[in-house]
């Protein structure tokens, strides 16, 4: 029977449900919007915050740096915590956080005032959006609702990057920078105001036997560390520098510690078996390699539109306009019939090729290069690539989760996101600015150095690219064989077979 029948047969309260459901989807992908806008609007305004309030260039980093350790830090810890004590009261409870420190940013009068808002800002925006993707999960669980459900999610996640570029060269050219944090504030209490009504109460699975305090305490300590040295040290020393490497030592050894003592503790944190997956395991390496060479493109590319062609922050913002568009339509009305046709593998390897392509093909950008020759073409490819692939990607990453653990997956794959994009724009931004100099001191012209050290970066993005296809044709299975595998060795540790999703699609 369809499931329209369905809906026909129970009448007109089966039909009140669906719409509920998908009034709740769209509230959480809002919430979801606000949080991915605020990492790129503040870059836009990051010059006018710079002279208001006095920093100077190394210390205006931590304006980002502040946000994103808590961010990054927090996202797998937060997924979790979803899980044992209820996604939606942890969304709420990221909601209100992230709203009072928005407002707190937004008054701001000093350095150190900003700062540590920000920091409090990320860790409400890890609490918000750790959870979404495993609340949409657990509510579409039919396999061709969930596609739609998660293409819808999965262009306001990659879209939400360029959206926020244009917002923040509007609101910082009209009024000023502080309005980039109020305008958090009144999408903050709809988004609170319609999830209390649509979205379902989920009661978590509580602790059990325990806290495992120490698995929180590593893991946490782990992430944070490493993003810290991500965007520090690494960033501004170098990967060689004595500061990078120790901390990156440090890191690496918590996180080893953490694995250590989640596979022996009674009462796990975050049980290692949903690694167990290929196609969860593959998925979360292929969004750190995607994220990391599609930085390359997001923000070099608008260092090139801004510095070798002089366009304004607004003028940025539209030319990243027609790649917003396409990921919309895609998402919205063609990604779920072409995963439910052809498989999420399958969208995912095709999306792949045509962002690799589209980055190869920003490698020609010239000097004198114009917007509708060198610009529009890539901008049209990595739109398709992006609005087929990411919600593709998505439902792969979230396979393996079940109604116990649909918030650590959630939280796992985007801090693999956070941490791969972190890790691309410290290199990618690091290579490309070494080219650059090399180039000015052995005497080429600035806007030809920088074009050329953008064309390396757009390059070496195009190679990540092409490693995460590698592993999606190597370590993904296919529709058929993940069913068998699932059914082989029991992954699924609820009694409901859903082939299509028991592994990925």
């Amino acid at each position: 029977m369809t499931e329209q029948a369905q809906i026909d047969q129970l009448g007109p309260v089966a039909a009140t449900t669906d719409r509920r459901r998908w009034m709740a989807l769209y509230v959480l992908c809002v919430g979801m919007l606000m949080i991915v806008l605020d990492v790129t609007v503040v870059n836009v305004a990051l010059p006018s915050i710079q002279s208001d309030l006095g920093f100077s260039q190394s210390s205006l980093a931590w304006v980002v740096n502040a946000y994103l350790i808590a961010f990054g830090g927090l996202l797998l810890l937060a997924g979790r915590f979803g899980d044992i004590l209820g996604r939606k009261n942890v969304f709420m409870a990221g909601l209100a956080l992230f709203t009072v420190a928005s407002f707190v940013c937004g008054i701001a009068q000093t350095q150190e005032m900003l700062v540590v808002a920000r920091f409090v800002q990320g860790i409400g925006g890890a609490m918000t959006s750790a959870v979404i993707l495993g609340m949409i999960v657990v509510m579409f669980p039919e396999p061709r609702e969930r596609a739609k459900a998660i293409g819808v999610y999965g262009f306001v996640a990659s879209a939400g990057g360029s959206v926020g570029l244009l917002a923040g060269g509007i609101l910082t050219d009209s009024i000023n920078w502080h309005w980039i944090f109020f305008v958090n504030i009144p999408i903050a209490i709809i988004t609170a105001f319609g999830a209390m009504r649509l979205v379902d109460r989920d009661k978590g699975i509580g602790f059990g036997g325990g806290t495992d305090v120490p698995g929180a305490v590593l893991i946490t300590s782990s992430l944070m560390l490493g993003v810290y040295t991500i965007v520090k040290p690494a960033a501004e020393q170098g990967w060689g520098s004595t500061a990078a490497l120790g901390l990156g030592a440090i890191s690496v050894a918590l996180l080893a510690a953490f694995v250590l003592w989640e596979a022996k503790t009674r009462n796990p944190l975050i049980p290692l078996r949903i690694f167990r997956s290929r196609n969860v395991s593959g998925a979360n390496v292929i969004q750190a390699l995607t994220v990391a060479g599609m930085f390359g493109l997001f923000f070099l590319g608008s260092l090139y539109l801004e510095q070798v062609l002089g366009y304004d922050p607004l003028e940025i913002g539209l030319a990243f306009l027609p790649a917003t568009l396409i990921m919309g339509v895609l998402s919205f009305r063609y990604t779920e019939p072409l995963i439910t046709r052809f498989g999420a593998r399958r969208a995912l390897l095709t999306g792949l090729v045509l962002i690799a392509a589209g980055l190869l093909a920003f490698t020609q950008a010239p000097v004198d290069g114009t917007y509708v020759a060198n610009v529009l073409p890539p901008m049209v490819l990595i739109g398709f690539g992006i609005g087929v692939s990411f919600p593709s990607l998505m439902a792969i990453a979230m396979s393996g989760a079940t109604q116990e653990d649909a918030g650590l997956a959630s939280g796992l794959v985007n801090t693999t996101a956070q941490v791969g994009g972190a890790l691309g724009l410290a290199v990618l931004a690091t290579l490309s600015a070494t080219r650059s100099d090399d180039l000015i001191a052995d005497g080429e012209s600035t806007a030809s150095a920088l074009t050329s050290g953008y064309h390396l970066a757009f390059l070496i993005g195009a190679i990540l690219i092409a490693a995460a296809f590698v592993v999606g044709l190597t370590v993904l299975q296919s529709e058929e064989r993940a069913a068998e595998a699932a059914a082989e060795g029991g992954e699924k540790q609820t009694g409901e077979a859903e082939p299509a999703y028991s592994e990925g699609c």
